[in-house]
């Protein structure tokens, strides 16, 4: 799934059933509930993938990177260095 809608406001931020995240594009698995956690952003945060090449990362600026799914290229939104509920963990 995407995880910003800018029209109708962002639906899965608190949203903490167990099960996994997908690309709304290509079902591609991304991240698991477990690794879902609260943050003061409008978007779902995520501190690790299902797998390693489950999403692609691209720097953008300096700390902060574009991730996109690693199957399709979707884009999910921005990860940001040290950026997490413990220091060095991100956000998606």
């Amino acid at each position: 799934m995407s995880f910003c809608s800018f029209r109708n406001g962002e639906v899965y931020k608190d949203h903490f059933k167990p099960g996994i995240y997908v690309c709304s594009k290509c079902d591609h698995q991304l991240f698991s509930s477990r690794s879902k956690y609260e943050h003061s952003s409008p978007w779902p945060a995520f501190t690790e993938t299902i797998q390693e090449d489950s999403v692609s990362k691209r720097e953008e600026r300096r700390g902060a990177y574009k991730v996109r799914c690693g199957k399709c290229g979707n884009g999910l939104g921005h990860e940001f260095v040290n950026d997490g509920p413990s220091k060095g963990l991100s956000r998606f």
